[in-house]
This record gives C-alpha cells, structure tokens and sequence, in this order.
C-alpha cells in the first residue's frame, strides 16, 4: 500500500452494481479481513450499510444545523478540533435524546422538519428564559409557556 509499510499484507473487493435504468455504480474496499467465496457478500454488505450510515451521519452534520464541513477538525492550535468534538458530542446527545427521550421526539414531530425543529430551538433560547430542557421541549411539542425573562429594576 505505501513505502512506509511495505509488508502491509490487505485485501480488495470491487462490487459493481447496474441498476434497472442501467445506471452503473462501482464500490470497493481495501480490508484486512479474508475474503472467500462464503464471506464476500457478507463484507460487501456491511462495507455498503458502514458507507450509508457514514454519509448520512456526514449529511446531517452538514445540512441540518451543526454546520459542519470537512476540513471542520483542522487548524492553528487545535481550536476547531475542540469545535469539532464539541458538535461531535452535541450530535451524540441528540441521538441519544432522540432515541430515549420520549418529550424529545414529540417536540420533533410537532415541528415537522429537522430544520423547523432546531430553528424553534435557537429562537426558544433567543427569546426565553428556559429553567429546563422540559420546558423547552414542551414548549415545541405542546405550546407550554416558557417564562418571560424579567428585566432588573434599575434604582436611580
């Protein structure tokens, strides 16, 4: 594979793919694992699902409000790494919200879109004072009244 490892011993599979409309779609892999005839549509399937879950992951980090971009993670002094892991965690809660917090994912479905739904959270921040990630969601899954931030009084 390169000078550095020269007794680097690797694999490669190539699938290629025609679909109805004779489109033609070409995929490989380089891999470390065997590959025999009882093993290669089993890797070249998981190679396939790994390469979907990885775009999709890449896309909604792009496009759907963590503002990502490849070169994100690189820069002086490791500042946009820090950035990047910190949107990496952002996103990881998320998931996990997604998945267990059942306030959550009513709060997702009332605002219709991803893009709707992280757009009502900004403006929530913006313009509320919130004491808690349930009245947050609240407020987006059931109209719940977030409390007016009070403004001090000024003694003169």
């Amino acid at each position: 594979m390169n000078k550095s490892h020269p007794n680097l011993i690797v694999n490669f599979l190539e699938f290629r793919e025609t679909d109805p409309d004779g489109k033609r779609q070409r995929f490989s892999w380089v891999t470390d694992l065997k590959i025999n005839a009882q093993n290669v549509e089993k890797i070249m399937r998981a190679g396939r699902a790994r390469w979907k879950v990885e775009s999709e992951t890449f896309n909604t980090l792009k496009n759907q409000g963590y503002h990502s971009e490849h070169n994100f993670g690189h820069g002086k002094h490791f500042l946009a790494s820090v950035f990047s892991n910190l949107m990496m965690l952002a996103f990881l809660m998320d998931q996990v919200q997604g998945l267990c917090c059942q306030l959550f994912q009513q709060a997702q479905e009332k605002a219709e879109r991803p893009r709707y739904f992280w757009h009502k959270i900004r403006s929530m921040f913006d313009w509320w004072l919130l004491p808690d990630w349930e009245t947050l969601y609240g407020s987006i899954a059931y109209g719940i009244e977030a409390q007016v931030p009070r403004v001090p009084e000024i003694n003169s």
